[in-house]
């Protein structure tokens, strides 16, 4: 008891301090004005396999063993809950102990093997720093899917699902024979996912999914397994836009990036994505006492989204600032703002993009370009597109190893480590997708045209200038991105009757370089060929204990400390156009610890744990129009510094034998740590516009997501093989994404403390509080003692609540004398969802 008071008086103190932490200053304005205007302060089924590319840890961890983390994975994931409020590039996801996620993002995309929740649902996870015998792991903690032929259940199971999100229709295949007589066993699945349109309008999806995992057992040391998979997936995006869109067409779910063409929907966001997976893995048991289990593997594919562009014509997008109502809002328009509110609520071409009125622009173009495709008097005529869709490729290829050991030192201590190695090439580049009716694009930048007058600097590729571009023809930019990684990991885990403890250390090396395969008009000398090659070693170490107090009542300690290097996707300053690196680019610094106190009785089990973790030197790397400058602007960020602090509590309790209550709560506070310093530079041009630019961004909360939640929920399981269940979930402290640059002196330049813009520029946009109600079914049945059929039903959102904001951000592009001219973007909830699944096996 006296232990579980003191661990109270711990969690009380990181709290209160945590709120009594004192804003940032900005000497631009009084310290008054700052105490008033400064803040002071998971997952359905059916997205297991979404498509998203965005896609939080939620979903990785609902297999997880502890309580909270599971409630928290399963329940939370709608409100786009962070676990601990970590990106998911500080989780590690595995298969077979390979590492899984993106080397360019630093974090796992689910839908590179999404539909295969047959093979993916025996996975081991864990949250948090933790002791693995599989990978050091980030602070987020890991998850390890099980491939391996042998170990999948032996059978076949056939499963319907029956949803109203993402997909409409799933049909899933899995059979395993188990380890045969032979000393062969053999696993199989695959699925076929489907939407005409999804829950929101203009989307669609097509996916299907595919695995084999074969093993041959040669003796009782060696087997050799192989495994194999990939998802093919194409779908039709949804937007997030300001609240103006959504108040006029009273739709929260309103969807800017489809339009009619010819009577019929048309998105114009398509997501195409193909990355299949490759492995072979030995596994050899030397002796009782090691193991040594190796892996080679080998990854590739396409990754693409398309998307409109223009030239020499007007913004197509419904939701442009200069295409709503709110523009005509001066004195002197109001006939205009009448017109426009009009038409936005009447007119299905003005709420959506109008492809018929693209085509008929296209057909009306009729121009000449002189040496086309840098061939002296060759002269192509036609329609000149002056709108296109364009597909943005991400493609890829990756190889590596990978392998680990164990090693029983006595009866109370195990040995365990690995090495591993990734070498990844991604190709980037744009292909001319739709022409919309034209006759060809030239391959020119439109901003460059406009700002110089050498025709030169505006030719995307000055070694093939006015180039022609048709359909299916690479144009735009034209990219690699390297990156080799070597990592090992060692680890000693021990236990004692009152003590289980492990100790680890990690180093590695990272090393990334770009290689331009065109030479850009604008950066002649910097562009084609390899960039400076950046090398980073890092390292790591952490460490934990589990004092058993009594054989139900323990107490946990983790604590770690490991440096990261940086992603190259923030590590260049606009990789499109040249190889320059963003300046003082530095490995992160994460530290972190956790304190839990765990009860673990046979009808009770809860935990409540503490935990604190700093994140430091983080890169923040982004391109906008920025209408001080009147161009677009490569804004860098460096010395991002973030703050976790927080609480978590779970708890499972078998109230009789057939009712079992759970519930979860965790109450964060996920803040910016230091005032980052910003060097901003012109796009198109070498020119730097500011240096050494202070961004006052302590104590601003980290966006995005819910920093409280909490979950109760009852379950009643039948005697005769039926349960049925609910949960209600509530949400608090959700926060928009701060704007950096609207945190400066130079933006409060011109103001007084009293003036009421200020308050606009620092302010902090709070979201309002939800919740959901969701409640869960199914039955089983035993036929002939053989075949088994199964029916589950979910329901997420019962009372329909469409109201509730998930996240959102402040744009980045401002105008500080009237910041309402570019409002927040903000995203809600789905209202009522379903998925229902009937399912044979045998």
């Amino acid at each position: 008891m006296k232990s579980l008071k003191l661990f109270l008086v711990v969690l009380g103190v990181v709290v209160i301090n945590q709120s009594f932490a004192q804003s940032d200053t900005l000497q631009a304005i009084d310290d008054d004005t700052l105490t008033r205007f400064v803040p002071q302060f998971s997952t359905t089924i059916e997205q297991l396999d979404d498509e998203s590319e965005n896609q939080d840890v939620s979903g990785l961890l609902q297999s997880s063993r502890d309580v909270y983390t599971s409630i928290a994975g399963f329940n939370f994931g709608v409100a786009r809950f962070r676990i601990r409020g970590y990106d998911s590039d500080n989780f590690t996801a595995m298969m077979n102990g390979v590492t899984l996620n993106d080397p360019e993002m630093g974090r796992a995309i689910w839908a590179y093997w999404g539909g295969l929740n047959d093979i993916t649902r025996y996975q081991e996870s864990k949250s948090g720093i933790s002791a693995s015998q599989l990978t050091f792991g980030g602070i987020g903690g890991y998850s390890n899917i099980n491939a391996r032929a042998s170990s999948q259940r032996k059978g076949t199971k056939i499963s319907y699902a029956l949803a109203n999100q993402t997909y409409d229709h799933r049909l899933m295949f899995t059979t395993s024979t188990g380890m045969m007589e032979n000393n062969l066993a053999v696993t199989v699945s695959g699925s076929m996912r489907y939407a005409n349109e999804g829950y929101v309008e203009g989307t669609f999806y097509r996916g299907a999914s595919y695995f084999l995992s074969v093993e041959k057992k040669f003796n009782d040391k060696h087997s050799l397994g192989f495994v194999g998979y990939g998802s093919p997936t194409v779908s039709g995006g949804q937007s997030i836009s300001v609240q103006e869109a959504y108040d006029l067409t009273g739709n929260n779910q309103y969807n800017s990036f489809w339009g009619y063409q010819a009577g019929e929907k048309r998105n114009s966001r398509i997501r195409n994505t193909h990355k299949p997976m490759m492995m072979l893995n030995h596994y050899f048991t030397l002796n009782d006492k090691t193991t040594i289990n190796s892996s080679l593997f080998y990854s590739f594919g396409r990754g693409g989204q398309t998307r409109l562009n223009w030239y020499d014509a007007a913004d197509p997008r419904p939701d442009y600032y200069r295409n709503l109502p709110s523009y005509y809002s001066n004195p002197g328009d109001e006939a205009l703002y009448e017109l426009y509110t009009q038409l936005w609520q009447t007119d299905v071409n003005t709420q959506q993009l109008n492809f018929d009125q693209m085509y008929f622009a296209n057909s009306k173009n009729l121009h000449s370009v002189v040496d086309a495709n840098g061939v002296k008097g060759n002269t192509v005529t036609g329609n000149r597109a002056k709108y296109i869709i364009e597909e943005y490729r991400t493609d890829h290829s990756q190889y590596g190893f990978n392998s680990t050991f164990t090693h029983q030192l006595n009866e109370k201590i195990m040995l365990s480590g690995g090495l591993n190695g990734s070498f990844y090439k991604s190709m980037n580049f744009k292909v001319m997708n739709d022409l919309l009716g034209a006759d060809y694009w030239v391959d020119v930048d439109r901003f460059a045209e406009r700002d110089f007058a050498d025709e030169t600097a505006a030719q995307s590729n000055v070694e093939v200038p006015n180039r022609i571009v048709k359909v299916g023809d690479k144009f735009g930019y034209d990219y690699d991105i390297n990156i080799n990684t070597i990592n090992s990991f060692a680890q000693a885990e021990g236990k004692t009757e009152k003590i289980d403890w492990y100790v680890g250390l990690t180093i590695s090396n990272t090393s990334f370089w770009r290689t331009g395969n065109v030479k850009n008009g604008l950066f002649q000398d910097n562009s084609k060929g390899d960039s400076e090659k950046k090398s980073f070693l890092n390292y790591g170490i952490k460490t934990g204990l589990i004092y058993k107090i009594t054989g139900r009542h323990l107490v946990g300690i983790n604590l770690a400390f490991l440096t990261v290097a940086p992603n190259s996707r923030d590590a260049f300053v606009s990789p499109r156009t040249r190889n320059q690196i963003v300046d003082n680019l530095k490995s992160e610094i994460n530290t972190t610890g956790d304190i839990s106190y765990m009860v673990r009785y046979p009808k009770v089990k809860t935990r409540l744990t503490g935990f604190y973790t700093s994140i430091k030197d983080k890169t923040w790397s982004r391109s906008f129009f920025n209408d001080e400058y009147n161009t677009f602007i490569n804004y860098m960020m460096t010395g991002v510094d973030q703050l976790f602090t927080g609480i978590e509590l779970g708890a499972e309790v078998n109230i009789t034998p057939t009712i079992e209550a759970t519930g979860a709560f965790t109450m964060g506070d996920y803040i910016y740590n230091s005032r980052p310093v910003v060097t901003i530079s012109q796009d198109n041009s070498t020119k730097l516009l500011a240096e050494n630019k202070i961004v006052y961004f302590e104590n601003y909360k980290i966006g995005g997501m819910p920093q409280t939640a909490a979950s109760l929920g009852l379950k009643y399981s039948s005697p005769k093989f039926w349960f049925a269940g609910a949960n209600f979930n509530y949400f608090m402290d959700a926060y928009l994404e701060a704007n950096p640059d609207r945190r400066t002196e130079e933006a409060l330049a011109g103001f007084v403390s009293t003036d009421p813009q200020v308050e606009k520029l620092l302010e902090q946009t709070k979201l309002d509080d939800g919740y959901t109600i969701n409640v869960f079914g199914g039955k089983s049945w035993r036929i002939k003692r053989k075949y088994f059929v199964r029916i589950n039903i979910n329901v997420n959102n019962v009372l329909d609540k469409k109201d509730y904001a998930t996240g959102g951000f402040e744009q980045l592009r401002y105008d500080k004398q009237n910041i309402d001219r570019f409002p927040p973007k903000v995203g809600y909830m789905y209202g009522r969802t379903y998925f229902a699944m009937v399912s044979f096996s045998f």
